[in-house]
């Protein structure tokens, strides 16, 4: 595959939110950085790629509704413009996971250009300007799909120390998908989230990561905020859930940050 096939020029960009760490507010970050992109009035679709489904459930699509969605999208013959389905913010699409995800690294093993299902799949889209990738945490082919088929990866980065530990392996995994399948894909940055003020250890983590990676980590960092948390159980990102809290308006000047870097010449290495 040569690099012009793989970089794909597409009139979308798409961007996997991935951290081989779990429960770092990787989910939280793409349903809530999603609403604020389409906020501000880029259509943006967000495919839920995690078999744990809660990108749709935070988005308020609950799993008896969720029909055909990425499973159809990795294995069946449907392109991602068909499994669209709408949500409650304007400009913002959804792929659900439906439940028959769990079992589709198992399926993908034995079929033809199984790193590239995702995609191929995405090729004819044409409705939205930006596409968010919610993987599940781990390398495996669900996540290696989504590496294959972006443009840039997204990296959530907890404030702990042991978060701070694990950011290397997602590092060293968009280097090696660089090399074997996807010369076009580059870190578009890393978030700071669930950050405490009061704590001095997010004070630490955030020194010694802007430290290491410089600009590559975002001047918004996610606090720590009960109406993130609370949001989800209510099936709605904290952006409808609670506009003026400290999380929602985070969450705004990240879309506005992320939306700049894209617009600028790319300058910021990977």
């Amino acid at each position: 595959m040569s690099e012009s096939e793989a970089s794909g020029a597409r009139p979308f960009r798409v961007i996997a939110v991935a951290n081989q760490k779990g429960g770092v507010g990787k989910t939280t970050t793409a349903i809530n950085l999603a609403t604020a992109l389409a906020a501000a009035g880029e259509k943006t679709l967000l495919i839920d790629l995690d078999p744990q489904g809660n990108a749709s459930t935070g988005l308020g699509l609950p799993r008896q509704a969720r029909r055909h969605g990425s499973y159809a999208l990795l294995l069946g013959n449907d392109q991602a413009a068909t499994l669209c389905q709408p949500t409650a913010v304007p400009d913002l699409s959804l792929i659900p996971a439906e439940d028959d995800l769990a079992g589709a690294e198992i399926e993908l093993v034995g079929l033809p250009r199984r790193e590239f299902r995702l995609r191929d799949s995405l090729s004819a889209l044409t409705a939205h300007a930006i596409v968010l990738i919610d993987c599940p945490p781990g390398l495996n082919l669900l996540t290696l799909n989504a590496l294959v088929a972006a443009d840039a990866v997204l990296v959530p980065l907890q404030c702990e120390f042991l978060a701070l530990e694990g950011i290397s392996q997602i590092i060293r995994t968009i280097e090696m998908v660089r090399r074997g399948f996807n010369p076009g894909l580059r870190l578009q940055g890393i978030v700071l989230t669930m950050f405490d003020r009061r704590n001095n250890l997010s004070e630490l983590v955030a020194a010694d990561a802007r430290g290491f990676f410089g600009t590559q980590v975002y001047e918004t960092v996610i606090p720590r905020n009960i109406r993130i948390s609370e949001a989800p159980s209510h099936g709605k990102p904290v952006l409808l859930y609670d506009f003026r809290s400290p999380g929602a308006q985070a969450y705004i000047k990240l879309a506005g940050e992320l939306l700049k870097r894209e617009r600028e010449p790319r300058t910021i290495p990977a």
